[in-house]
């Protein structure tokens, strides 16, 4: 494709930026967050769900910026690790290579579109799940294992569940 053929198509995908209220992008970060470390209190079977990092996934894509995308990672990350029992600065790093490379994936294709949001939702799940275990095997030391099997099947339900958050928050976007 020609030079002029790439900023044709950038352009038009630079169009379609999604934009949010601040309230928007404080509240629901800080609502996955509080919903992750309390309700699995008391509905153990929900703590599979990793709603913080869904929302990571969802705005990076919307915003279609990879620095938004870092910093939105970076946020929630923190604030998710600060409210963990977690040492701090795993979900942080994780979360913000998570919303750096969704962001990239949103700047190329069309992440509008359901199949896509599942199979993104997927393979951001999966990644996420992998590099904590990296980072915890290299920096911590930790001998935890990665169990495939499980992480596969966790990941189908996170995107499964993740399709019906993006579409809750495609309700909160502002239109351009």
């Amino acid at each position: 494709m020609s030079e002029s053929g790439d900023r044709i198509m950038v352009g038009s995908q630079l169009e379609q930026v999604s934009r949010f209220r601040a309230s928007v992008l404080l509240a629901v970060p800080i609502a996955a967050i509080l919903f992750q470390v309390y309700v699995p209190r008391f509905f153990q079977f929900l703590g599979y769900l990793e709603l913080p990092l869904l929302v990571t996934i969802y705005f990076a894509l919307m915003r279609r910026s990879q620095i938004g995308g870092l910093f939105i990672g970076l946020f929630i990350g923190l604030a998710q690790d600060s409210l963990s029992k977690n040492l701090l600065g795993m979900y942080g790093i994780v979360n913000t290579l998570v919303g750096y490379f969704a962001a990239s994936v949103g700047l190329r294709i069309d992440v509008e579109h359901p199949f896509i949001r599942l199979l993104l939702a997927f393979f951001f799940y999966f990644f996420h799940q992998f590099l904590y275990w990296v980072m915890s095997r290299g920096l911590l030391g930790a001998q935890i294992t990665f169990e495939i099997q499980r992480t596969l099947v966790l990941g189908l339900l996170n995107a499964i569940v993740g399709l019906a958050v993006f579409h809750f928050l495609d309700k909160l976007r502002e239109r351009v």
